[in-house]
């Protein structure tokens, strides 16, 4: 009964089809159009009057002829309402609102093209089974396809590294590249290249290929501190630690510099002419470079001057063989005065000593250097002329600091004299000069001074006596000279044994 009434009113309810999904089609696009933004146009009343008249005649089964017509004007007008939902969804809200990348017309327009090709490549094959029109077609195409390719690769290929670089966005305007060996800072960001500037002011256009290739140095990311490096040479007599503290002086009083991290000071290479220095600094914004390193570099110039730091000229040294000469050595009458007021040296007299000084050297010890090391053998003692140094003793696993030896001090006679390991550690608190006086320097004045034996084996007995403490306890004399002769007999044959005396 139901289909007899349908069959009876076909034509009346295929009419209300028609309208029926028309309007509906056509409400939808206005809400895409006034909701969503959706750009809509007459294309797309087109393919509402198409889309109703494809249920129309399905539901009244009517066939045609020119039915292939209208199937190739669907499939081109629902490409255009699918090229307009890729530009509002696809480009608009996700990229240029979600991911705050803003994608240039071209690469829309190329990608619409793509689509619409695509389209017509459909309505060839499927609508009007054309198939063996492509033939001749493809071989022509084919070779224009491959002229195009060699013509346009540079254009595609700034096109696909433009897309690729909005996408992952290595960097953004505003920001300092390190670029060809330039830095510059990002002016402009298309679809085929990037736009920066030098410090100079000078424009560079590079195409974004060029940079997707290579390694992108960004220098204000992800914060605009950063590191830079500059390089100083330095005259090869000054001590280092001295010229780092000068340059980290230099450094960080200069303006732009940032406090933190603090600067730092390298040794980085012994050059020809001179030790080259590297200033390790921290800045902010990459435009103020040439400000900052030049406050640097006067700084340095200044702070030089005053700590009497010289900055070498390129130089080449001449070495001449002449007779040698007998010289007196540098830190010699300071030595001399020195040992004079040292007990272990008064049985020499002023020729000895002068030999023992001349046969002596004077080392640099630089901050933190380890001059003795506790529990290894000795063979030299040594005098502090310049600087200061600190005894430690390990006890436990940690390292005790006893006390400081300055100018004028002496230690590590016991192991020189006596054979024993070293009882302590000496550091240089800073930089310093240290006379050392080796073993066989000491053997030679045995030898030549043998009534040096009797007094040193005196020295060395009164100074464990003081380590004990006997010598402060005045109620046990007995005691206390009954250890001495013990004591001055031990060291007197511990001294031959170690001089082979």
């Amino acid at each position: 009964m139901f289909t007899t009434l349908l069959q009876a009113h076909k034509p009346t309810v295929t009419g209300i089809i028609f309208v029926g999904t028309f309007f509906a089609a056509l409400t939808i696009g206005r809400f895409l159009k006034r909701r969503a933004g959706v750009r809509l146009g007459i294309l797309f009343k087109l393919f509402c009057l198409v889309l109703a008249f494809y249920a129309a005649t399905a539901f009244y089964g009517v066939h045609v002829g020119w039915r292939n017509h209208v199937d190739a004007a669907a499939i081109w007008l629902t490409t255009a309402f699918v090229v307009a939902l890729l530009d509002r969804y696809l480009w608009d809200a996700y990229f240029e609102k979600k991911r705050q990348t803003p994608i240039p017309h071209f690469p829309r327009q190329v990608v619409a093209l793509l689509i619409y090709v695509i389209a017509v490549l459909l309505v060839l094959i499927v609508v009007y089974h054309a198939q063996g029109l492509f033939t001749p077609v493809l071989a022509t195409s084919s070779v224009v396809a491959v002229v195009l390719g060699f013509a346009m690769q540079d254009l595609i290929g700034g096109i696909i590294a433009g897309i690729a670089l909005q996408i992952s966005k290595p960097y953004k305007v505003g920001d300092w590249l390190n670029i060809q060996d330039r830095f510059a800072e990002v002016m402009e960001i298309n679809w085929r290249s990037t736009r920066l500037r030098t410090n100079d002011g000078i424009y560079l256009d590079v195409p974004n290929y060029a940079i997707a290739r290579g390694t992108i140095i960004n220098l204000h990311y992800p914060t605009q501190t950063h590191a830079m490096r500059l390089h100083v040479g330095v005259d090869y007599n000054v001590p280092p630690n001295r010229v780092k503290d000068s340059l980290l002086r230099a450094t960080s009083s200069a303006e732009g510099v940032m406090p933190e991290p603090h600067p730092k000071v390298f040794v980085m290479d012994f050059a020809e002419s001179a030790v080259t220095y590297e200033i390790k600094f921290w800045m902010g914004n990459h435009a103020t470079y040439n400000d900052v390193c030049d406050a640097i570099r006067t700084n340095i110039w200044y702070e030089f001057k005053r700590q009497r730091i010289v900055i070498p000229f390129p130089i080449r040294t001449l070495h001449l063989e002449r007779r040698r000469q007998r010289t007196v050595p540098e830190g010699h009458e300071e030595a001399q005065a020195i040992l004079r007021g040292e007990p272990l040296f008064d049985c020499l007299d002023d020729a000895q000593l002068d030999n023992v000084l001349h046969s002596a050297r004077i080392n640099h010890y630089g901050r933190g250097e380890r001059v003795i090391e506790e529990g290894a053998e000795g063979d030299s003692m040594f005098i502090v002329l310049r600087g200061s140094v600190h005894v430690s003793v390990l006890r436990n696993g940690a390292n005790i600091r006893l006390g400081s030896m300055r100018s004028g001090d002496c230690f590590g006679e016991m192991s020189l004299l006596t054979g024993e390991r070293r009882s302590a550690t000496i550091r240089a608190d800073g930089d310093c000069e240290l006379l050392e006086i080796s073993k066989e320097i000491m053997a030679e004045v045995m030898r030549d001074s043998p009534q040096c034996l009797t007094q040193l084996s005196e020295i060395l007995a009164k100074r464990k006596l003081e380590g004990e403490g006997i010598l402060r306890d005045a109620a046990q004399p007995d005691v206390s000279a009954n250890k001495e002769r013990e004591y001055r007999a031990s060291f007197l044959r511990r001294l031959r044994t170690v001089f082979e005396l």
